[in-house]
């Protein structure tokens, strides 16, 4: 059975439309299995959206972005920002791709990508819920490829919960980035942030 952060999903699709309020706005997104938290919007993602450090204007690479939350959240409340949602999980994308048109987002761009392998812009923000389960070495990967991949005083943005790998993954973010804050905590879960000096 491929798990979600796999690139290709064997199961029927069993297409869903779930409800959500997010930033204040109410969200509709189609969801289906094969793909991260299916029946509702996950508690770390919902912490996510609500809290992340967005501008006008900004570019803002959704890395993992699943079936399109955080891309087309950020994508309505700013339309002036550029969004870039990446997953590697074809069935995420498609749905994701789905999304954006039924929430009217025209400021977004979906691409495949394993992590940043087809992504070569810089971002002002990197907005992630890391895929955990899928082992510290992806979630390294997603910490150091921020890196190369934010502007100036851009910030990474990460999501997880604190006793579950969070504490670990900020304890990385503080090695690459030689700095660390959480800038939101609620449910377990944390948002760790890094600004790239």
């Amino acid at each position: 059975m491929p798990h979600y952060y796999s690139e290709y999903q064997t199961s029927k699709l069993n297409l869903e439309k779930i409800k959500s309020v997010l930033r204040g706005k109410s969200f509709e997104f189609y969801t289906g299995s094969g793909v991260f938290s299916k029946k509702k919007v996950d508690k770390g993602t919902e912490l996510l959206v609500d809290k992340c450090i967005v501008k006008d204007n900004w570019k803002v690479l959704d890395l993992g972005c699943g079936y399109g939350v955080v891309g087309v959240v950020i994508g309505k409340i700013f339309p002036k920002t550029k969004v870039l949602m990446v997953d590697f999980n074809r069935r995420a994308l498609k749905l994701a791709k789905m999304n954006i048109e039924l929430n009217n987002v025209e400021n977004a761009e979906i691409r495949h990508s394993d992590l940043y392998l087809n992504v070569k812009e810089k971002f002002n923000a990197i907005i992630v819920n890391p895929p955990i389960t899928a082992g510290r070495k992806t979630c390294f990967d997603v910490i150091e490829g921020a890196k190369e991949h934010l502007e100036k005083k851009g910030i990474l943005q990460i999501v997880a919960k604190h006793r579950k790998g969070g504490k670990v993954l900020g304890e990385k973010m503080i090695e690459v980035f030689k700095n660390m804050e959480v800038i939101a905590k609620g449910a377990g879960y944390r948002v760790y942030t890094s600004v790239k000096k």
